[in-house]
């Protein structure tokens, strides 16, 4: 009984294995056409020197709350600059947000909540980037 066991688990080991290994040998765009596609919104924020510590926290809080408040962000992540090559030109905060049509981007780009939050960034803001793009289309 015990060998009938180990042979099972040695089979489903193998099995998942070759699976495994079947996923890494897909050239990269295959893995990539498997996911929905989506319009990708990069934006990259350059602080004025003088900005305080605390207005950077308000400022991070305000556009972390823009996908609660606003239906046509459909994913959302950001963070804080921390390569160690020294091309970040200054900008310290990235921040992605995805959307799943160019009409839900041109509704979130004129939105009250957004356009509230620019007011709020935008006498700490030295400079901005902004970088759009379908991830698979």
């Amino acid at each position: 009984m015990k060998t009938l066991i180990f042979i099972l688990l040695f089979s489903l080991g193998a099995t998942v294995q070759a699976q495994i290994v079947d996923l890494y040998k897909q050239p990269a765009n295959q893995v990539v056409k498997q996911q929905e596609a989506a319009l990708r919104h990069v934006v990259l924020f350059k602080f004025r020197a003088d900005t305080p510590p605390d207005t950077i926290r308000k400022i991070e809080k305000a556009f972390n709350a823009l996908p609660g408040e606003i239906p046509e962000i459909r994913g959302f992540e950001w963070g804080i600059n921390n390569s160690p090559e020294g091309a970040d030109k200054g900008f310290t905060h990235c921040y992605l947000l995805t959307f799943s049509s160019e009409e839900d981007r041109a509704t979130y780009l004129p939105h009250p909540k957004h356009k509230a939050f620019g007011a709020l960034l935008s006498p700490w803001l030295e400079d901005v980037l902004v970088v759009d793009y379908w991830n698979n289309k």
